[in-house]
């Protein structure tokens, strides 16, 4: 369980985090307010993809198992 909530907080932070500049980008340019409204942006993202990564991270998980076993026997 500990490895999971580590998980989810890491990888939520740096998805969210790169996601929220990439969005501001495209909506804003590189506006003088950018990083202001970019951390603005960050800071209401990072709990939503931290909760979507802790619930749906283990189903991810095991269809990416899935996916890469059907993979490797197709190409057996």
């Amino acid at each position: 369980m500990k490895h999971r909530i580590i998980f989810a907080v890491l990888m939520s932070s740096m998805l969210s985090f790169f996601m929220s500049a990439w969005v501001t980008y495209i909506n804003m340019g590189l506006h003088r307010e950018f990083v202001a409204h970019w951390l603005s942006a960050w800071i209401l993202a990072w709990p939503a993809a931290g909760v979507i990564a802790f619930i749906g991270g283990p189903g991810v998980h095991r269809l990416s198992e899935r996916l890469a076993r059907a993979h490797s026997k197709a190409n057996s």
